[in-house]
């Protein structure tokens, strides 16, 4: 029970009756420290929708280039384009697969002889097609349903490389869905083909070679200040919301990102969130698609060039979780990439509003808060069960689109709608 003179009371009893927020509640949601208040509304929220499930994949992420044409100051990821050295030898290790075969077993496969990427002096790399494929069906083979696949704007490689690319996993892996390309990505492509193509053009050649749905990765923060002093090389919110409104139109499903915690203000976030809102909005009523999920990402500024700047706390991670749940109420689903937010403080969230914990991972280049610095950073099957049990949720195995996933007895989805 909320106190007649608690601050939230009335944005509780908008909660409560199912209403919109405002723009200036959800600052009011930032200047409380009533975290655990923040929480039970979030949560409202959350189990008005999906009660106490839980949704997780079984997914492997492959980054096919570190080289960028961009030189946003948040990013450690990115190198300069150099060409890469025929006789280099991988710096890393290869890595035992632990992708689970089925949902109650931790799986340990052959040892991944691809996905670990040739790097230069420099740290840069480029993954042919069929070290792409190679990586995409040993997860295939181990269980996954989904290949999530992003990287910087190489400034060499063609648009066939990523048709092809498509085209090459869906031969090879049958079923498994494709999850690929941020808007920024989709915007370099028009660019690099001749003649150009338009957003359309280039969604529905992925999406003929197989492309299945957007990640949402690139949205950062949509405030021209930000834009202008952390990536203003980089193409701002009419164009991701171009390329995400054709997608929807096109029926092609979409995720949304907001990365928090480096420049932008309060505020800022709260604009960011309405403004997806408001696409959500005109996606639903006029279009064959919408944004799936939101995820918050909490930004690392390790190696960054605005590494002076402190990370988000866990505290601030909680709020945010919390806060774009209650302003997002026309997206379905709220996720903590526990990458980015790590595996104990996602567990927290799964009471502060949030439904989703993504999935197993495996790889994963762009940050790296997790497995000491290396691009290794998986959570096995049995892993995330426990954590979202623990939190008092129901894990549900889910594909990209969210529809339940079972298994037979030997691990292989029997059921998938």
């Amino acid at each position: 029970m909320i106190a007649p003179d608690n601050p939230l009371k009335p944005i509780a009893d908008k909660v409560h009756a199912g209403q919109r927020l405002t723009h200036e509640d959800g600052l009011t949601l930032y200047a409380s420290n009533d975290i655990h208040t923040l929480g039970e509304l979030a949560n409202t929220v959350r189990e008005r929708l999906h009660g106490r499930k839980t949704f997780f994949n079984i997914n492997r992420h492959i980054n096919y280039s570190n080289y960028c044409v961009l030189r946003c100051k948040f990013c450690s990821f990115y190198r300069p384009y150099e060409k890469p050295d025929p006789n280099a030898q991988t710096t890393e290790a290869s890595i035992p697969l632990q992708i689970a075969g089925q949902p109650n077993e931790i799986g340990h496969g052959d040892v991944d002889p691809a996905g670990l990427p040739i790097l230069s002096d420099s740290g840069g790399y480029e993954m042919t097609i069929d070290e792409v494929i190679a990586a995409a069906k040993i997860a295939h083979e181990a269980g996954a349903t989904e290949v999530h696949i992003v990287g910087g704007l190489h400034p060499k490689l063609p648009f066939s490389y990523y048709t092809d690319m498509c085209s090459a996993i869906r031969e090879s892996c049958p079923g498994m869905h494709i999850k690929a390309f941020t808007a920024i990505e989709i915007i370099h492509f028009t660019r690099i083909t001749k003649p150009r193509k338009t957003i359309a053009d280039v969604l529905s050649a992925l999406r003929d070679a197989g492309l299945g749905s957007l990640p949402g990765g690139g949205a950062e923060i949509f405030d021209d200040r930000v834009h202008d002093e952390a990536f203003k090389n980089k193409v701002g919110e009419a164009e991701w919301f171009e390329v995400h409104r054709n997608a929807h139109e096109l029926g092609i499903f979409s995720n949304a990102t907001m990365l928090y915690g480096h420049i932008e203000t309060r505020e800022e976030r709260i604009n960011h969130l309405i403004k997806l809102r408001e696409h959500q909005d005109a996606s639903l009523k006029s279009r064959k698609a919408h944004f799936n999920t939101l995820i918050p990402l909490s930004f690392i500024p390790d190696e960054s060039e605005l590494d002076h700047i402190p990370a988000p706390t866990g505290l601030e991670d909680l709020k945010t979780l919390a806060i774009s749940r209650l302003m997002l109420d026309n997206v379905p689903h709220i996720k903590a990439f526990w990458i980015m937010q790590t595996p104990k403080l996602a567990q927290v969230s799964l009471n502060w509003g949030i439904d989703d914990l993504d999935g197993t991972v495996f790889y994963y280049d762009i940050t790296k808060r997790e497995g000491d610095g290396t691009t290794h950073q998986e959570l096995t099957v049995d892993k995330l069960q426990r954590l979202i049990r623990e939190a008092g949720g129901d894990p549900i195995e889910r594909d990209t689109l969210y529809r339940p996933v079972t298994r037979d007895e030997t691990g292989q989805v029997v059921v998938n709608a």
